[in-house]
């Protein structure tokens, strides 16, 4: 009884937390799965069977392209500049600047992010003007900010500083004393990055690929901005769904298209932790 007491004393801590999981994680979830398969009232697989249409394959695909190319352009790119953050001194002021900038921008999207990139770049913004008169060249060409291209190049700019948030643990747990020995074996540079940073660096590597996978898959306010007609995305398409003047009664369809979301984050998200796990025994 002592033990119980104890227990529910260290965990009274936790309440307010786990109620704020159960109102925006856990009744949202269970929501979503119960609308996709109940249709009034009863069991059917109408909506998710809607789900193999030409507009929601399309959607999906699109999405795929779009988080998979902002994740494998930012995670290379991000650990190309965490590597270089970690090669300078641990209290120069150009790494602590570089990383709170880091911390900064991976969380700049948004609406606040698409007006930016549409003030610069967009049809009549200021760096498009700007070259077209001094060089005759349309910055904006046909209007690809607006398109998949357009958010594939908006995604990259916060996925970067995301890697970097996430990598640089996994560099600085590198150990010198690994380098040390490596070349008292006589390894070169070269044949300690190769045979042993690598190796070790891959699954955080990966790890943090498919955290920006899913950073990008789930992301919804950019695009949003960015993108007025038509649905390109899953995100975009659920939106289109649910506010549609056009086609009513598309709710259903709008859950569905949830559910599977959450099928390719929670995917994603448990080879994440797999990752994480694998990394975490060489960082201890």
């Amino acid at each position: 009884m002592k033990k119980l007491r104890e227990a529910s004393a260290s965990a009274l801590p936790l309440l307010p937390f786990l109620a704020v999981v159960v109102v925006f994680l856990v009744i949202p979830t269970v929501t979503v799965i119960v609308n996709a398969f109940i249709v009034d009232g009863v069991f059917s697989l109408s909506r998710i069977e809607a789900l193999f249409s030409g507009a929601a394959l399309s959607a999906l695909a699109k999405s795929v392209v779009l988080s998979g190319s902002t994740a494998l352009i930012g995670a290379a790119l991000g650990a190309v500049l965490s590597w270089l953050i970690v090669s300078s001194p641990s209290a120069s002021m150009l790494r602590r600047t570089v990383l709170s900038l880091c911390s900064v921008l991976a969380q700049f999207g948004g609406v606040a992010l698409a007006f930016a990139f549409l003030a610069t770049i967009g049809l009549n913004g200021v760096l498009t003007l700007w070259v077209q008169q001094l060089f005759g060249f349309n910055l904006a060409g046909s209007g690809w900010l607006y398109g998949l291209t357009g958010l594939i190049v908006v995604y990259t700019y916060f996925q970067i500083p995301l890697m970097v948030i996430v990598f640089v643990p996994a560099l600085e747990g590198l150990r010198e004393q690994w380098r040390e020995a490596a070349v008292s074996l006589g390894a070169s540079r070269w044949q300690y990055f190769r045979e042993v940073a690598v190796p070790l660096l891959t699954p955080a590597f990966l790890g943090s690929a498919l955290l920006l996978f899913a950073n990008a898959f789930a992301a919804y306010a950019t695009a949003a901005a960015l993108v007025s007609q038509g649905a390109p995305i899953v995100p975009l398409l659920i939106r289109a769904a649910l506010t549609s003047e056009v086609v009513l009664g598309q709710s259903g369809f709008a859950y569905a298209l949830a559910l599977e979301m959450i099928v390719v984050v929670a995917v994603v998200m448990v080879a994440y932790n797999a990752l994480v796990r694998r990394t975490a025994r060489w960082l201890r």
